[in-house]
């Protein structure tokens, strides 16, 4: 007979109900697919979010290239400044060195005849010789010629340390200037490089999309120029009508309009030569903080097209908006400028009919186009 066996008690992590089976299994391939899944990705933003995102970062490329063109113009003065005032301090210090040289003579003489020398070495080696005559009466020990002497060599070196003093504040002001240039170019091109990947990123679909929100954007704006077109022919010929109604004498109302005509016709000579310069430009690319010939930004092309009409404007737009008169949009001309955002971040020149000249963003090249592709801030008629 086979010796009794006891059976040994199973174990309890071996007994598996068929719950705890299923849940077990379940969970085993969960995280057998959590395990070799790839991390998750961000959502992928949709083509309108894409199309505002990349709309807002060439706006903010524009003020940043208007901060590096004011930092550009400022650093460039300072520039000049700067090397005005060492070349001063350069002056100054060769006509110290002359009159400490003729001091240095006038103590070798009294030096041989045994005369005050020991008190002009000491004014030779003062740091400030004025404190020096104060504490003294070495003045009264000196000849005319020598108080003439130490007088010259006492204004030179006045005047040459706060030339020196003049130079350093502005060399240190100019070295803020030229880290604010660096700044501002930095910001230029980061937040064009983001625009740039997040163009790469769209699909062929995608781009075809969006090139048709820019067509339907661009059908929008014509057709407000084109109302603003017929607006101003409306008013245009009400005037015409008012005048033909003038009860005045002919040769009053020749007179009148010949005195008019003069201021008119010479503003219309220079915007007829600012817009033939602007219209020359047409085609050539946009880049940011140049101001032609072979390219431009928005105020490098409005500041070129007038400075051919001997119109000196301001480089940013900042400044350009304040010179001149602000009119009306109902009111522009030709040649008036047209800035546009809540920033004055961007300008062109009118040309007529709701339309300008302007050269629009990176990527682009300077081109007609309505004014009210943008939000308009206001129009400047040049001085």
């Amino acid at each position: 007979m086979a010796p009794h066996r006891r059976s040994r008690p199973p174990s309890p992590m071996g007994i598996r109900t068929p719950a705890i089976a299923t849940a077990a299994l379940t969970s085993v391939a969960l995280l057998s697919q959590t395990a070799n899944a790839s991390p998750s990705e961000e959502p992928r933003p949709s083509l309108e979010e894409v199309e505002k995102k990349v709309g807002d970062l060439y706006r903010q490329a524009e003020t940043a290239s208007e901060k590096y063109n004011a930092a550009k113009e400022k650093t460039t003065k300072q520039k000049k400044r700067v090397d005005t005032l060492l070349d001063d301090v350069a002056r100054r210090t060769e006509k110290l060195n002359d009159a400490r040289e003729e001091l240095g003579t006038f103590a070798a003489a009294q030096y041989r005849t045994g005369a005050a020398a020991p008190d002009t070495a000491s004014l030779l080696l003062a740091d400030n010789p004025q404190d020096y005559f104060d504490q003294t009466h070495l003045m009264d020990r000196l000849t005319s010629r020598q108080k003439q002497s130490v007088d010259d060599y006492v204004t030179q070196q006045t005047a040459t340390t706060e030339k020196r003093q003049e130079a350093s504040e502005s060399l240190e002001t100019l070295t803020r200037t030229q880290s604010s240039l660096k700044t501002s170019k930095a910001d230029v091109q980061r937040k064009l490089a983001t625009a740039r990947d997040l163009l790469s990123k769209l699909t062929t679909e995608e781009k075809a999309r969006l090139a048709a929100i820019e067509r339907q954007k661009q059908e929008e704006a014509q057709r407000k120029a084109d109302e603003l077109a017929r607006q101003q022919a409306a008013d245009a010929e009400r005037r015409r009508q008012e005048a033909a109604q003038d009860t005045g004498t002919s040769t009053s109302s020749g007179s009148a309009s010949g005195t008019s005509g003069s201021g008119s016709t010479a503003s219309t000579a220079k915007a007829d030569k600012a817009l033939a310069f602007a219209r020359a430009q047409i085609g050539k690319p946009y880049v940011w903080g140049a101001s032609g010939p072979g390219s431009y930004d928005c105020s490098g092309l409005t500041q070129a097209a007038w400075k051919a009409a001997g119109v000196t404007l301001p480089r940013t737009t900042w400044d350009q908006v304040k010179a001149g008169t602000t009119v009306s949009v109902n009111s522009a001309q030709p040649g008036d400028l047209v800035f546009f955002y809540d920033d004055i971040s961007h300008v062109g020149i009118y040309i007529g009919d709701g339309m300008m000249i302007h050269a629009p963003k990176p990527g682009a090249y300077v081109r007609e186009e309505s004014i009210y592709y943008m939000p308009i801030h206001s129009v400047v008629r040049p001085a």
